[in-house]
């Protein structure tokens, strides 16, 4: 659970950096609150012989029903920040399962792996790599803060061409993404 907790919180660390509203002190302690707030929430929802048990609890989300993700804004009331600096893009959804962290960006775009992990002996180094490759090949492309609505009318070729890309995790984030829908009724 530690390595899951690290890479999605180190990954959300290098988009707050992104959205530059915060000084470092204030991230750092964001990112403190919010590993301390997911751990106390995972405890007794982490299933490794079943990742999928569970991960529409474990599901982090921001879209147009859901502007503030409870566990976010419990972290911004920790650090004292206001949730609004963290320059979040509108449409976000975060699956953190056993063994694999997995994003998306707005509704309709496919998700992508942040970090797969296969043995216990991987460390933090190894977590830190994977979490920086996934966001470079992505931020670039989603931290406009657009809709998916605003999205779809600028890159229609350029989501078939990335759905293609991505088919290889496309199967974990349907399941994802099915539950994660039943969960929050959408």
């Amino acid at each position: 659970m530690m390595r899951e907790i690290a890479a999605v919180v180190f990954f959300l660390k290098r988009l707050v950096k992104k959205g530059e509203k915060l000084e470092s002190d204030k991230i750092e302690l964001f990112i403190e609150r919010l590993a301390v707030a997911l751990q106390e929430k995972f405890k007794g929802h982490w299933y490794p012989e079943s990742p999928s048990k569970g991960q529409a609890y474990r599901c982090i989300r921001i879209n147009r029903f859901h502007r503030q993700d409870p566990d976010l804004l419990r972290a911004c009331r920790e650090s004292g920040i206001k949730y609004s600096d963290l320059v979040l893009p509108r449409e976000l959804t975060l699956w953190v399962d056993p063994g694999e962290v997995c994003c998306r960006y707005g509704e309709q775009n496919p998700c992508f792996s942040v970090a797969t992990f296969r043995s216990d002996d991987e460390d933090d180094k190894d977590v830190a790599k994977k979490v920086t490759s996934a966001l470079e090949r992505v931020t670039s492309d989603y931290h406009s803060g657009s809709s998916s609505d605003e999205e779809n009318k600028k890159k229609k070729g350029l989501d078939r061409m990335k759905t293609s890309l991505h088919s290889v995790h496309a199967c974990t984030c349907i399941q994802k993404l099915v539950y994660c829908t039943c969960r929050f009724g959408l």
